[in-house]
């Protein structure tokens, strides 16, 4: 199998439509032992929705903006395993007045909590686990993003924080590459997930994908993102670093739709 004895950690679990759960059952289907993070008032959601997959892991309580909690998943992963093979960053949140059409009047004080727990809480994550994965034989990390070479009609400061993100992740490969770790980027269509219910006008960006990606794209099915991320977790990706790898039917690569 593709992650036979890997050990991963999966962040971002909520609910069985999540981009993490769908990684989470893949790569356990691909031989991968896995433990998921949640924090506050999402944990009891997160245990629910982790006795729904082929093996359910524990969930242990992380809150990716808190150093201490960060440090208390890497002793406990020591403890238990001795070593991280991966991790999968599946966290962001943007306030509601930094995103819909908001990216001149929203504060510096919603701007920095989208930075923060969107994409420098990858660095964090990083600098927390990196004695364990030093001590495995290659490690991965891999970040979920939206492409974020363009500006997006709704997306404002969250798709700046996304955009903070890969220059993240560019910068971990150049740092971790020495220690064999690896950090890429998977940037995925649009997926009916609970994040996306809060983003606003997310139908409109939906139904344009649709029409315009040319292959079929699925709002409804993650499978296809859960699948690139288990590849860049597994040893066949192991000279695939500081990637942004597009799984979103094409969509990235296509001009104007003049039909529109």
């Amino acid at each position: 199998m593709l992650l036979d004895g890997k050990r991963l950690l999966v962040t971002g679990v909520l609910t069985p439509q999540s981009i993490a759960f769908a990684v989470a059952r893949t790569v356990q289907e691909e031989g991968a032992e896995v433990v998921l993070t949640s924090f506050g008032k999402a944990m009891g959601l997160t245990e629910k929705t982790a006795r729904r997959l082929p093996e359910p892991p524990d969930v242990l309580e992380m809150d990716a903006n808190d150093p201490g909690q960060i440090a208390a998943v890497a002793a406990e992963l020591e403890g238990r395993w001795g070593r991280l093979d991966g991790f999968l960053h599946a966290i962001a949140f943007a306030p509601q007045d930094a995103l819909g059409g908001n990216f001149l009047t929203a504060p510096w004080e919603s701007a920095r909590v989208a930075f923060q727990t969107s994409a420098f809480s990858l660095k964090a994550l990083a600098e927390g686990f990196l004695p364990l994965m030093r001590g495995a034989d290659g490690a991965s990390i891999v970040s979920m993003d939206f492409d974020a070479r363009v500006a997006w009609p709704i997306y404002d400061w969250m798709g700046v924080s996304k955009a903070a993100l890969e220059a993240i992740t560019r910068y971990l490969a150049r740092d971790l590459g020495p220690d064999r770790i690896r950090a890429n980027c998977v940037s995925a269509g649009p997926l009916r997930t609970m994040a996306a219910k809060s983003i606003p006008g997310f139908d409109r960006l939906a139904g344009a994908w649709s029409r315009r990606a040319p292959l079929p794209w699925d709002t409804q099915d993650p499978t296809p993102v859960a699948r690139a991320v288990a590849f860049l977790l597994s040893d066949w990706s192991s000279g695939i670093t500081g990637e942004l790898l597009h799984v979103d039917g094409g969509y990235h690569a296509m001009g104007s739709d003049l039909g529109e």
